[in-house]
């Protein structure tokens, strides 16, 4: 699904870091090695057919590559 992120992410947390990322040997083989963490926080997207809404968003994150992978894990309005 395409969106894009209006605004800024708010109420950010870690949900999970190093070994506890189910993903993170994909992470490092694709974009690789960092201090990686799984975060989620709330932002305003835009959808493909130009509705916005508020979201919860969980993406990955390391230190010098920066966020990647943002997900919608629910709609919040």
């Amino acid at each position: 699904m395409y969106f894009r992120v209006l605004g800024e992410i708010t109420n950010v947390e870690t949900i999970a870091h190093g070994s506890g990322i189910r993903e993170l040997v994909r992470l490092r083989r694709r974009y690789g090695r960092g201090r990686w963490r799984k975060r989620k926080g709330t932002a305003q997207v835009e959808q493909a057919g130009g509705v916005v809404r508020v979201a919860e968003l969980h993406w990955y994150e390391a230190t010098g590559v920066g966020p990647r992978e943002f997900k919608i894990k629910r709609y919040l309005d």
